[in-house]
């Protein structure tokens, strides 16, 4: 099978449990196991690990977590690993060491499984945007938040609601992960899965996780992901359910630089804007569930070069910064 998939330019991964079993009951990996099992991944080719936590214990996860790790990196076989550990833990300090799961995992399930439903897209990134103070500066290059995987193409979703999970799903530097069935996917779903640039900005290098920066009474929130070489990616999303909605603001609002003229491609229509200003008033129009999403690049740098980058100390969030 191994032989088979990597054939196909595809990677093989593989579902495991820190337990006595898996969620579904089969066997799971104790603790006399990991090693045993981790050297069984490699031999049968595997690229990527996701170990869960069904049936374990807390102090089995702080012991298990951590020597998987070590167990998979003594095998000489790069292998991404994945930890539902912090799920089991409530995602949040002081039960999760955000620094602990950096330097263990490559990605980390902090937060409730998802459903194909648009309530539970929702509901995921309610938690992420509540939570990001503490959140967003944990990820970075190696080392991510995982809300999920993408529920696109299946059922639960409409089309405008996919391009959401999409949108958002990319500004917060989340893993890109498919759950659907690539033999019956329709082409809206698989060129929404596909879009080059979003996967671009998905990949970005500097590998910042996106907050909300706005969150209006009419429904309206903002989110801004910083990007390399003085980029940003915005997401205008629209949590309402009546009519598409117009939204009129500036960069300037949004604490873009003042000085500042970007080009920006919208990430989905892939129309061009030369010349915004960072004063210059625009509006967008939003459909219900919907997003618009932009890809600023700077035609004009500031009088002093800047950049948008991630801070270290809680709740400070983004701010430019001068080089």
């Amino acid at each position: 099978l191994s032989s088979q998939v990597h054939a196909r330019g595809l990677k093989l991964g593989i579902y495991g449990d820190l337990g006595t079993l898996t969620c579904g009951g089969y066997p799971g990996t104790t603790l006399d196991l990991v090693e045993q099992d981790a050297q069984t991944f490699a031999e049968w080719g595997v690229d990527m690990l996701k170990l869960d936590g069904c049936y374990s214990s807390g102090e089995e996860q702080a012991e298990g977590y951590p020597e998987m790790a070590r167990a998979l990196n003594a095998t000489g076989r790069p292998i991404v690993y994945s930890c539902s550990w912090p799920a089991y833990q409530g995602g949040l300090p002081p039960k999760v060491n955000y620094t602990i799961l950096a330097e263990v995992c490559n990605l980390w399930r902090n937060y409730d499984d998802i459903q194909d439903s648009w309530d539970s897209v929702l509901s995921i990134l309610d938690w992420f945007s509540a939570n990001q103070d503490v959140l967003q500066p944990a990820a970075g290059p190696g080392h991510w938040n995982d809300p999920d995987m993408l529920v696109i193409g299946n059922f639960g979703l409409s089309y405008e609601q996919s391009r959401s999970q999409m949108a958002l799903w990319t500004v917060m530097a989340a893993p890109l992960l498919m759950s659907t069935d690539l033999r019956t996917i329709s082409p809206s779903a698989k060129e929404i899965l596909q879009n080059r640039l979003m996967i671009q900005i998905n990949q970005d290098p500097l590998g910042i996780q996106g907050r909300r920066i706005v969150k209006e009474k009419s429904h309206i929130e903002v989110f801004l992901r910083p990007l390399s070489q003085a980029a940003s990616a915005l997401v205008f999303f629209s949590r309402r359910t009546d009519t598409p909605f117009v939204y009129t603001t500036s960069l300037a609002k949004l604490h873009f630089p003042e000085d500042a003229v970007y080009e920006v491609q919208d990430v989905y229509s892939g129309k061009i804007i030369s010349g915004l200003k960072t004063g210059d008033s625009f509006s967008v129009v939003i459909n219900p569930s919907g997003v618009v999403m932009w890809y600023l690049y700077p035609m004009a740098l500031p009088a002093q070069p800047w950049r948008l980058v991630r801070q270290q100390a809680p709740r400070e969030g983004f701010r430019p910064v001068l080089l």
